[in-house]
């Protein structure tokens, strides 16, 4: 520094007449302003260079200019702005920059954690995929996390005796029923919105959801306009999921799942179980349906898509269609060329329960589908060609 104020002090002397009086011309006037800047930012770095403004060849209005830059450039900072500002920043800020700013200071971090910032992020991209069943499984997921981060504290911190006689307790309370767990789940950050949104990112948290068109892609053509339960994990490199299906004897993995593959599982019934139809006396021609459909009992129910269809005594008029007022429905499905053993199944509106055999399978239960959005999801599915 020193070297530089030597080297520096005959230029400044030379310019001293010229640049520190009053002057009208504009680029004299803009020059000095940029030489304040210049010498507030060597020197901000250290108040004892503020010393050097003591030269008898600078002013005492240029003097304080350059004292008042100097304090500027010192004391801003960011948590100085109000409240509200800082909201507006963070509100429009990515997942990224958020995660980015939690590591500045314990202030921001408690800012950039808050649920209702993530909430929106949460919306926007997990909203129309995250469920309530994948709700639940996050609950689970995070109580069975918290016993396992407790589990683990307390292994370290105990001598032998000490472990077994804490594992001992705790598997007495659980067979009890009575197991303690005021302290699972009080952290709020282990349990926030920021916390989920990153495990869903990062794949650590498997959910329920359900798939369309199952292992299609891998030459398996007969799951074609099928959607069958699954749990998922997000892969953020390549922007797609993996997907493990329930399967009897086996565990049945897939790759490379688009987003437009894959929806929220739209009831509450578990892939083994019948689904109670409520639809049935409300179903006529044309009505767009899913059905549950497994090859054998040991098999988990896949939901397939169909229509429903007249009936071989109706003419197939709709002035002339009494369909709707038989106690047995048609339903179709369209994929299948006509005459194939898939193409059609006749079930009893009164009575039904899942119908079928092992050599055609076993129809279960029945939703009716409202929403357009639901019948273009299956009809951008529908294959090119009809199979067999």
């Amino acid at each position: 520094m020193l070297v530089f104020l030597i080297s520096c002090f005959s230029f400044i002397l030379l310019v001293s007449k010229s640049f520190f009086k009053p002057m009208g011309n504009f680029s004299n006037v803009w020059f000095s302003e940029e030489l304040v800047k210049f010498l507030a930012l060597w020197f901000s770095k250290g108040r004892n260079a503020i010393s050097f403004l003591n030269l008898p060849l600078m002013t005492d209005h240029v003097k304080s200019k350059l004292e008042n830059v100097v304090e500027k450039e010192e004391g801003v900072s960011l948590l100085d702005l109000p409240d509200l500002t800082l909201e507006c920043i963070f509100e429009r800020l990515p997942p990224n920059g958020l995660c980015n700013m939690t590591a500045v200071c314990s202030s921001l971090r408690e800012k950039c954690t808050s649920d209702h910032l993530w909430e929106k992020h949460m919306k926007e991209k997990w909203g129309e995929l995250i469920g309530s069943a994948a709700y639940k499984e996050w609950q689970c997921y995070v109580v069975s996390r918290n016993k396992a981060s407790i589990l683990e504290k307390s292994r370290k911190k105990r001598d032998l005796y000490g472990k077994f006689s804490k594992i001992r307790k705790l598997l007495w309370n659980r067979s009890k029923g009575n197991e303690d767990d005021s302290k699972i789940g009080n952290s709020s950050e282990m349990s926030s919105i920021m916390d989920w949104y990153l495990s869903l990112e990062t794949g650590k948290f498997w959910f329920p959801a359900q798939v369309f068109n199952r292992e299609v892609q891998n030459g398996h053509v007969g799951f074609m306009l099928s959607c069958y339960d699954a749990e998922v994990s997000y892969d953020c490199r390549t922007n797609t999921f993996s997907a493990r299906y329930p399967s009897y004897g086996r565990r049945i993995i897939e790759d490379d799942i688009e987003w437009n593959r894959l929806r929220a599982p739209t009831v509450d019934t578990l892939p083994y179980v019948l689904h109670v139809s409520d639809c049935l006396d409300d179903l006529k021609p044309d009505d767009h349906i899913e059905i549950q459909w497994r090859k054998s009992k040991e098999f988990a129910y896949g939901w397939w898509y169909g229509v429903v269809g007249h009936l071989e005594s109706c003419s197939g008029s709709k002035l002339n269609c009494h369909c709707h007022a038989s106690e047995t429905v048609l339903l179709e499905f369209k994929q299948y060329t006509p005459g194939s053993r898939w193409r059609q199944t006749v079930i009893n509106r009164k009575d039904h329960r899942e119908v079928g055999n092992e050599g055609d399978g076993f129809y279960g239960g029945i939703r009716k589908l409202y929403s357009d959005k639901e019948i273009s999801l299956w009809n951008r599915l529908l294959p090119n060609n009809t199979l067999e």
